[in-house]
């Protein structure tokens, strides 16, 4: 009986190993990747530049910031890109409100107070996550609701849980075995 789940165990591990090798290289790249944005000097994701006051009080609304932002984006960017926004991250503590675009992984970072541009960066580690979790399919296929997104990571959630399942009896069904046969 155990070698026979042993046998299954291994053909399981295998077979799931030879299909979904290339994505599992991909994850563990990407994850990598990731693990090491905020140490890439601002290559993977831009670093946080200083505003001038820390003072909500005196900054500039939302609204005038996300004008000031579209205009440079357009301008001094690429007069072709949407000004489609994905979120805006206020740090109030630095001073800055970041625009980041959803079409185009650009990022504008403008002093709050003044509305000056500190910095127009790309957001490499957007791209790298879309790609990690299988949302890049979407935003590829411009499909509703990230249901490429939800079948990636299903799989690949399912797949790792069966691969720690079967590679945890690879490991301790023979344990078992040269036991049985000792006693």
């Amino acid at each position: 009986m155990q070698i026979t789940i042993l046998r299954i165990a291994r053909k399981i591990h295998r077979t799931m190993g030879a299909f979904l090798f290339l994505f599992f290289f991909i994850v563990a790249i990407t994850g990598l990747i990731l693990g090491w944005k905020k140490n890439s000097n601002g290559w993977i994701l831009p670093a946080t530049a200083k505003g001038i006051s820390t003072n909500l009080n005196t900054w500039k609304t939302t609204t005038e910031l996300l004008k000031i932002s579209d205009s440079v984006l357009i301008t001094k960017v690429d007069k072709s890109l949407s000004t489609k926004l994905d979120r805006i991250d206020i740090r109030k503590d630095k001073g800055i409100v970041k625009f980041i675009y959803t079409d185009n992984y650009w990022e504008i970072q403008l002093d709050g107070q003044s509305g000056d541009v500190l910095q127009i960066n790309q957001r490499r580690s957007d791209f790298i996550e879309d790609i990690h979790d299988g949302s890049f399919l979407d935003y590829y296929f411009k499909t509703d609701g990230e249901p490429f997104k939800l079948i990636y990571t299903s799989i690949m959630g399912v797949a790792l849980f069966f691969f720690t399942l079967t590679g945890f009896w690879l490991w301790i069904g023979p344990k078992v075995i040269r036991n049985k046969k000792r006693k």
